[in-house]
């Protein structure tokens, strides 16, 4: 068989990258070239990959080092009995390739992950290398993400994330039960176990030693993990009792979700057929609500119908429609917490609220120049010279923030 090129090898594994969700880079420590040492940077704003929970614009070389496998997971597209195109990154090529790629512009950092090949220690020895090589022989200060194997020797993952931004490992799907059904070559209390030892060698690298001194930094940017969606029969509640779990016990920075993508070959092995993409995008918008807006899981699973969320609406305005009893609320008198539960409003808005209102009454015109969402919004607050009139109890309100219905179609 012909060899491929840099090229066609780029083309299958940057592919083969998409179905991981986990690649935003905020947190890391501040590194950058300026003072004429080193080469890149791990701040600024590049091609838009993917976004930052700050807003930023995150431009990264998201590829795997391969996609080859040993394992068999039902739901992967890269499993060792899917007939899909291979290829095969050298240590070298991934670092010519980043630093190739920094030096156009084109990139901010890397994202490497990889299938298992030979063994899961061959597979993190030869992805520490890579990393090693830019940090140490190219001096590469840029953002550098590296998804861990949990199987693989605890001094490379030590490695890894004495010389990576973020830590990721995967706990694949929501529930142990999933894991052993359909990826049986891994092992869930491993997953765990790997995880909170990313967390503890964190802590540790955050304590000054008896000298006052610290030690070196580890995974500054934190650990994430993701959770495939769909290919097995967890509905929403369960996801996110899960991720709730993940985020207490590991510290983690980020849980990210991903659509499975049915496979042909493998779709009669799995419960379910591909979830939309709206569903993913609803299940990031509670997580959301959950971190960041001080809702608690029974709040969400208020508005979450079989234990779903609705698919027309996103979970905020589920839960305000549903509790239609504490609407319009005063934006002049509200507190914090019931400000967050106003749909349409976002921390930054409720931020800008608290602080204004203590010099002077505000008007609907105040509360939209704020970057509030008032389509949203305007039902379910007053104002000084604004009252929604009842607008909170019409019947469909609902409708009036749902997609319209669609004529389906035989053909």
């Amino acid at each position: 068989m012909a060899s491929k090129s840099l090229q066609q090898k780029l083309a299958v594994l940057s592919d083969a990258a998409k179905y991981d969700a986990s690649c935003a880079s905020s947190g890391s420590n501040k590194r950058d070239s300026r003072d004429g040492k080193g080469l890149g940077s791990n701040t600024g704003a590049g091609i838009c990959h993917s976004y930052a929970p700050d807003g930023r614009c995150i431009s990264l070389l998201k590829i795997l080092m391969t996609n080859f496998c040993i394992y068999d997971c039902v739901y992967c597209v890269n499993r060792v009995s899917s007939n899909v195109e291979r290829a095969r990154f050298s240590v070298d090529e991934v670092v010519k390739l980043t630093i190739d790629f920094y030096r156009r512009n084109y990139i901010e950092g890397l994202f490497l992950s990889s299938g298992i090949i030979r063994s899961p220690d061959k597979t993190m020895e030869d992805m520490v290398r890579i990393v090693r090589k830019l940090r140490h022989e190219e001096n590469f200060r840029g953002y550098i993400h590296l998804k861990t194997i949990p199987d693989a020797a605890p001094e490379l993952i030590e490695e890894a994330g004495r010389l990576a931004d973020r830590l990721s490992i995967n706990v694949e799907l929501p529930t142990d039960a999933a894991v052993e059904a359909f990826a049986p070559e891994k092992n869930p209390s491993q997953i765990r176990k790997a995880m909170a030892d990313v967390k503890l060698r964190r802590r540790v690298s955050k304590d000054k030693s008896h000298t006052g001194r610290r030690p070196a930094p580890f995974a500054p940017a934190g650990q994430s993990t993701q959770v495939i969606i769909g290919a097995d029969a967890a509905n929403d509640l369960t996801i996110l009792k899960q991720s709730t779990r993940l985020y207490g016990s590991y510290d983690l920075k980020r849980v990210y979700y991903s659509a499975f993508s049915p496979i042909p070959d493998a779709s009669s092995r799995l419960p379910l057929i591909s979830p939309p993409l709206q569903r993913e995008h609803r299940l990031y918008q509670a997580d959301w609500l959950l971190r960041f807006y001080d809702f608690q899981l029974h709040e969400i699973a208020d508005a979450a119908l079989g234990g779903n969320l609705d698919l027309d609406i996103d979970p905020k305005l589920a839960w305000a429609l549903a509790h239609r009893d504490l609407f319009p609320v005063d934006v002049n008198t509200a507190p914090r917490d019931v400000l967050l539960r106003v749909p349409g409003f976002g921390v930054k808005t409720v931020n800008r609220i608290l602080t204004t209102r203590r010099h002077r009454t505000l008007r609907y015109e105040d509360i939209n120049r704020m970057g509030a969402s008032m389509k949203k919004a305007r039902a379910f607050v007053s104002a000084l010279g604004w009252s929604p009139h009842g607008l909170s109890d019409t019947a469909d309100l609902r409708a009036t923030f749902a997609p319209p219905p669609e004529q389906l179609t035989l053909f």
